[in-house]
């Protein structure tokens, strides 16, 4: 994202920029809701879930872009995929070739897995993606390839302005529908902001 992140600091130094609230802290995980005027096209109109990995670096998968593919026909020979009627998503422009499973549980499904959100775990290893095909596939959402920012790089962006950042909440991007989801959400943070 460091591309991103050099428009952005840019931008700031023009008198573009959003102070940083301690609500942005994003020490914790975080929902990152695009703001209209971020027009990097692997980011404008995304909401993003993020979780610190530590060193002041995250992770993250976009949850509001579906693709017309499906696990079916990315695994044609896997009955458990073929199951799965839901697209696959978009989770982010790094490694786009591996599958991941965000699954809304009150614990681990095990494996190599991260808390992305309270009640939210992204399963990050081959054989927990594919237990959760066969056991959860109805509790998750399976993504290509994710987002990453190396140290200080989110930080960045959010003082540039690029994002809302709201309060890490499961039900709030995956219970509706991915179409409508960052409008929605980018109404609420305008709301919110209006009202301070």
């Amino acid at each position: 994202m460091s591309r991103l992140t050099y428009a952005l600091l840019l931008a700031a130094t023009l008198g573009f920029a959003a102070p940083l609230h301690a609500e942005d802290d994003v020490s914790q995980p975080v929902i990152l809701v695009a703001k209209p005027e971020l027009q990097d096209p692997a980011y404008a109109h995304t909401v993003v879930v993020v979780a610190p990995l530590g060193g002041d670096q995250h992770i993250g998968f976009i949850v509001n872009r579906p693709t017309e593919v499906t696990l079916g026909k990315l695994f044609p020979d896997d009955g458990p995929s073929q199951k799965v009627a839901e697209p696959v998503y978009l989770g982010g422009p790094y490694k786009p070739e591996l599958i991941f499973a965000l699954v809304k549980r009150a614990t681990s499904p095990g494996g190599k897995s991260l808390a992305v959100l309270p009640g939210l775990y992204a399963a990050v290893d081959e054989k927990t993606v594919d237990t959760i095909i066969r056991a959860d596939a109805r509790m998750a959402r399976f993504v290509a390839g994710f987002v990453a920012w190396q140290e200080g790089e989110l930080h960045d962006e959010i003082e540039a302005g690029a994002w809302y950042v709201l309060a890490p909440d499961p039900q709030l991007v995956l219970d509706r529908p991915a179409e409508s989801l960052w409008q929605d959400l980018v109404h609420r943070s305008q709301a919110a902001q209006n009202a301070i």
